[in-house]
């Protein structure tokens, strides 16, 4: 009997070891491998457990298999490194400004997709304004309806949206539905056995399993994109459920939200972002993605479209968004929900803002998720000592994604400015150059500002023991917030 125990003892001290080494050999950023070295050495059986859960990124292998079939670039390193030299006189070709060139030829290098001019972006506040739009677009499709989101409720707002799915998959119409397997479970009864009860094709993105168990719980798709007959396409940081109804007084759970209709040649490769997820989730790709077409002359917008997640694409929303900083030369507008930004992008924030650009980050001074409310009061005295002013803007709870520089340039989607965003979800943002869509949404910002609260270094400064205790606490946990 000794003999066992120290087998099983053997045993243990193997898999802690090797899920240490793995964490030391894998892990990039130096605090989270530390973080997970420590918590697989000190805790026996449990450590190893959680990283295998949460700590491996098993999605970057599989989904290099999605590359293989686009055609729009050649994969071969020299014929790649010739299209980005040439880069710089494309984007001349475009109505951008000339502060942004180098932005742009960033851009192209880390998504490999170009930019599409003649395209045409609306802005829809709160569901009142987008889930009419939406609807409606469904109604008036002729071929093809693709919708992915990470909730879709199943209230009154998201029965709307099947039956309009349902009507249509009557019509013959090619409707396909994806929804996050996590951000399924945010409703009762599941969308799932409605859509399947209407005959609605659709499929789970990484569906949690208790056996075996999934390695992907932590790995969600976080990307809201509605496209109609690839002609128009929606997206932005709306869900669809009731929550986005703001002017519902009664509504306890209230957000509000910019949503986006584009319509032009940007939306084909949105199509190709639905397209690869489809894909990836079923195995099936035998729907190939349209030609794109760069001749669409629907508005003034020039538009690209940005992958983000923990694959292919890891990284790509973190360099990028240093970069729109270090190229603004008037200000930078943030308006997010959930603020824990990477030590790259403070950086470039005190830069920006120690070189006087005007540089205002807006916040929800009422969070639904309190515990990163915290975790972000405790880092803002690095950005606020250097000039950057930050503002709450009061209930109901600001769910909108906005990140504007200057006079022409908007990067706007799904994605917020965390960790999770940053490199656990799968996101999809599109980065527009348009003076008109800049100058309404900056608009927007100001307006959502003159009636916050602005919260200065001294009160930060001036919390509580207990406060500060809590929020440096829940500041430990921000890279798996």
């Amino acid at each position: 009997m000794q003999l066992l125990d120290w087998l099983i003892i053997g045993i243990i001290l193997f898999i802690n070891f090797l899920a240490a080494g793995h964490a030391l050999l894998y892990k990039r950023d130096p605090k989270g491998a530390w973080a997970w070295i420590v918590t697989c050495l000190l805790v026996p059986t449990i450590g190893p457990i959680l990283y295998y859960l949460l700590g491996i990124n098993r999605v970057k292998t599989r989904a290099k298999k999605l590359k293989w079939y686009w055609p729009h670039w050649d994969t071969d390193l020299a014929i790649a490194g010739q299209r980005l030299r040439n880069t710089r006189k494309s984007v001349r070709e475009f109505e951008i400004s000339p502060d942004f060139d180098q932005l742009a030829q960033l851009s192209e290098a880390l998504t490999n997709r170009p930019l599409f001019k003649g395209n045409k972006v609306k802005p829809l506040y709160n569901g009142e304004q987008a889930y009419p739009e939406m609807l409606s677009a469904i109604d008036q499709a002729e071929e093809s309806i693709y919708l992915e989101t990470f909730i879709f409720d199943t209230s009154n707002t998201g029965v709307q949206f099947v039956q309009a799915l349902s009507r249509a998959r009557n019509r013959g119409l090619d409707v396909r539905v994806i929804v996050d397997g996590i951000g399924e479970y945010y409703s009762w009864p599941r969308i799932g056995k409605i859509l399947k009860s209407a005959e609605i094709p659709f499929t789970r993105f990484l569906p949690p399993r208790l056996y075996p168990p999934s390695p992907f719980i932590n790995l969600r798709n976080h990307r809201k994109i509605l496209l109609i007959d690839n002609k128009c396409g929606f997206t932005g940081g709306m869900n669809i459920g009731e929550r986005h109804l703001v002017a519902k007084a009664d509504n306890p759970k209230r957000q509000q939200d910019v949503h986006f209709k584009f319509s032009g040649a940007v939306v084909n490769q949105m199509e190709e972002v639905f397209l690869e997820d489809w894909g990836f989730c079923t195995g099936d790709y035998s729907r190939v993605p349209r030609q794109q077409v760069a001749s669409f002359d629907h508005g003034e917008a020039v538009c690209r479209t940005i992958t983000v997640g923990p694959n292919q694409d890891l990284d790509k929303l973190r360099i990028l968004l240093a970069g729109v900083v270090s190229q603004a030369k008037k200000r930078i507008l943030i308006m997010t929900p959930y603020f824990l930004p990477s030590k790259e992008l403070i950086g470039a924030l005190q830069t920006a803002a120690l070189k006087g650009l005007e540089v205002n980050v807006v916040l929800p001074a009422a969070n639904n998720l309190p515990y990163v409310h915290w975790a972000s009061r405790n880092m803002l005295w690095e950005i606020l000592q250097c000039g950057v002013r930050v503002f709450y803007q009061p209930p109901p709870f600001a769910h909108s994604k906005l990140f504007l520089a200057d006079d022409s340039y908007a990067l706007i989607g799904s994605a917020n400015i965390d960790p999770r965003s940053l490199r656990l979800n799968f996101e999809m943002v599109v980065e527009v150059y348009d003076t008109k869509l800049v100058s309404m949404l900056s608009g927007h910002v100001r307006e959502r500002i003159s009636v916050s609260h602005e919260t200065t270094l001294e009160e930060v400064d001036s919390r509580s023991l207990p406060v500060r205790a809590r929020d440096s606490f829940c500041w430990l946990f921000s890279p798996y917030l």
